[in-house]
This record gives C-alpha cells, sequence and structure tokens, in this order.
C-alpha cells in the first residue's frame, strides 16, 4: 500500500471514530445549545470501562463496548441532573463532572495506562473476519467505522423525528416557548445529556481498542476536536437538515484528522499537536467574520424607472 494511501485510510478511519464523538457534542452545543465539558471525561470513561471489562473480566468486546456507552450515559446523566435539578451553571456542571471522572476512570483502570495486550477487540475481529474473506485487513478500521457511524446516523435521524425527539429539538430552539407548550424541558436536557455523553464514550472505547489501550489523559483536547469537526462542516456545508449535518460532521471530522496528518508530514511533534488542533479551530470560527471582513459580498443594487 503506497504511504499516500495509507495516510488517506488512516485519516479516513481515525475520522470515522472520533466523528461518533464530534455528533455526540454537537447534539449538546448545537441541538440543546448547552456548553458542555463533561466529554472531557466521558471520552476516557468509555475507554476504560471498555478496556477494564475485557483485560480484567474477559468481556465479549462487543458486549463491553455497549457497557462503555451505557455508563457513559450515565455519566451524561450525573450532569444533566447537576444543572437542571441543582440549578448549576452548565459549565461549571461538566467541570465537575469531568473532575469526579478523572478519580473513577483511574479507580476502574487501576493505573494511568493500561494496555489490551493480546485480548480480542472489535477491530482485532473485524481484521480476521477480512482475512478470512481475502480482503486487505487495513480496510477493517474503516469498515468497522463505517457500520457504527451509519447505523448511529440513522438512529439518530429516526429518533428526532419521533415525538420525544422533537421535544428534545423544540427544547434547544425555545426553551420558554417548549416550558410553555408543556414540554418537560429539564427532563428533555437530561436525556441530551445521556445520549450525548453515551455516543462520546462510545467513540472512547472504540479508539481505545484501535490503539490498542485506555490511558487517563486520552481525553484531553476532545472538546476542542469535536468542535473543530463542526466548525468545519458549518464552515463547508451550510443550512443542512439535522440528517445531512449530522453526516457533515463526520465529513469534517475526516478533514480534521486529514489536515493533522499532513502537519505531521511537515516534521511537526506529535506532542505540538494540540497547539495546532486550537489553531485550527480558532481559524474555523473566525473564518466566517474574515471572509466577510477582507472578501465582502457585492450589494445588488436595483434601480427603478420611472416612467415621465
Amino acid at each position: 500500500m503506497s504511504l499516500d494511501l495509507s495516510i488517506l485510510l488512516s485519516t479516513s478511519s481515525q475520522g470515522l471514530l472520533w466523528g461518533i464523538m464530534a455528533i455526540g457534542i454537537y447534539l449538546m452545543y448545537r441541538i440543546l445549545d448547552i456548553a458542555d465539558l463533561t466529554a472531557e471525561g466521558a471520552f476516557p470513561l468509555g475507554a476504560a470501562i471498555c478496556v477494564s471489562l475485557i483485560v480484567t473480566f474477559g468481556w465479549d468486546p462487543l458486549l463491553a463496548t455497549v457497557a462503555a456507552m451505557f455508563i457513559g450515559s450515565l455519566a451524561g446523566f450525573v450532569s444533566g441532573i447537576l444543572h437542571t435539578k441543582l440549578k448549576i451553571p452548565a459549565l461549571l456542571t461538566g467541570i465537575i463532572t469531568m473532575t469526579g471522572l478523572y478519580t473513577i476512570n483511574l479507580r476502574i483502570m487501576g493505573k494511568g495506562n493500561l494496555p489490551l495486550t493480546t485480548n480480542a477487540t472489535l477491530v482485532s475481529q473485524m481484521k480476521q473476519f477480512f482475512e478470512t474473506i481475502g480482503v486487505n485487513p487495513d480496510f477493517a478500521i474503516l469498515a468497522l467505522g463505517a457500520c457504527i457511524v451509519t447505523s448511529i446516523i440513522v438512529l439518530l435521524c429516526l429518533f428526532f423525528n419521533t415525538s420525544l425527539g422533537l421535544a428534545i429539538r423544540a427544547t434547544g430552539d425555545n426553551e420558554q416557548m417548549s416550558y410553555a407548550n408543556g414540554i418537560r424541558v429539564d427532563t428533555m436536557k437530561i436525556i441530551g445529556y445521556m445520549i450525548s455523553n453515551g455516543l462520546i464514550a462510545l467513540s472512547g472505547a472504540l479508539m481505545a481498542q484501535n490503539n490498542g489501550y485506555a490511558d487517563i489523559n486520552m481525553g484531553i483536547g476532545t472538546i476542542v476536536i469535536g468542535l473543530a469537526s463542526i466548525i468545519i462542516a458549518e464552515v463547508i456545508f451550510k443550512n443542512l437538515s439535522i440528517t445531512k449535518r449530522l453526516i457533515t460532521i463526520i465529513i469534517g471530522a475526516i478533514i480534521y484528522r486529514f489536515i493533522l496528518a499532513m502537519v505531521l508530514e511537515l516534521g511537526v511533534e506529535p506532542s505540538d499537536l494540540k497547539f495546532f488542533s486550537a489553531l485550527l479551530l480558532t481559524i474555523a470560527l473566525s473564518s466566517p467574520l474574515i471572509s466577510k471582513k477582507f472578501f465582502p459580498k457585492k450589494s445588488k443594487t436595483t434601480v427603478q424607472r420611472s416612467d415621465a
């Protein structure tokens, strides 16, 4: 496999797995309009739960992944309760939960880094399956990510067209109007917290299986990565329905990973990637203002002629 194809395959595979996390962040930041920082703790929580269940208890990787998603949703439930019932501001809620999850993740793993070693994972099982049918196993992660992402997008689109899903969207659009129409806005927010952090924990579990380990610090910068993927998608693809928007977020995550891969090809140290991630997010966020200031659109003037 050529170097260019290898980079493209790697960035696409990584982008799909990170895209799941970006979708989770999108649900909170765009649909519910809540700035939630729980993702920084929920992502490594999913990794810690999944790897610990596989290594310590010998769980099937699929069951361990589902369990990680469920526990991540419980973390979202805690954040939702703190925000809605105890009336703690959203940012402080995320900080509180994220801080508490750091200790919980350490307790779960027993140490700062827990390797998978020779344990079976969804990634290794998919590679074995590809080898059995005579397909290049390098495409296994791409296929696994594509299947999971497609399932998530389909399920979310169906969900957000139900009465419950529409109520959640209405809560994010206009909370006061939703409350006046009898929608239990606190419950809608809690459900949103749970779905969001469940997806983020799922992404963490999949990334841990792809990397071969769970690390206590692997959640640092997840908010930046997720927001960068969302902003890239919104800058390139404007005014879309929720179905198309979810798809473009995945594309944004892939573009984001490709940009970072190109940065690494230029000789930048991997330890400096966080800085470039922050720089990329800054550029993406400020691009509409920059383009408006330096490349203003010519206003169309209409000249009306009056007959004398």
